[in-house]
């Protein structure tokens, strides 16, 4: 089966959903300039986080990493992570289970 979706046409700010019940989970993330996430985990998860559009902060436990437009962040879901906007953005978040967590 196959699902497609436009990502501005999604509900749910600064998380939506991309696509409901399915894995790995796919959410697209929405920040105002200045807007943060909560420093948080995804145990058990992989990482991917692409900027589509602006600019992020990304705050990885002690580390910070400054992304645009284009990058693409890949990390350990045990990490502790926390994205600033330095401007409006638009990101796509993939979450997907570790080998462990498949089992």
């Amino acid at each position: 089966m196959t699902t497609i979706r436009n990502l501005k046409e999604l509900e749910g700010a600064p998380h939506a959903t991309v696509f409901e019940g399915a894995e790995p989970k796919t959410i697209r993330l929405t920040l105002d300039a200045g807007e943060r996430v909560e420093p948080h985990q995804h145990p058990g998860r992989t990482v991917v986080l692409h900027v589509l559009e602006g600019g992020i902060t990304l705050h990885l436990g002690e580390e910070s990493f400054e992304l645009s437009g284009g990058d693409i962040a890949h990390f350990d879901g045990d990490r502790s992570i926390s994205p600033v906007a330095t401007e409006a953005s638009t990101a796509l978040v993939i979450l997907a289970r570790t080998p462990e967590e498949r089992d």
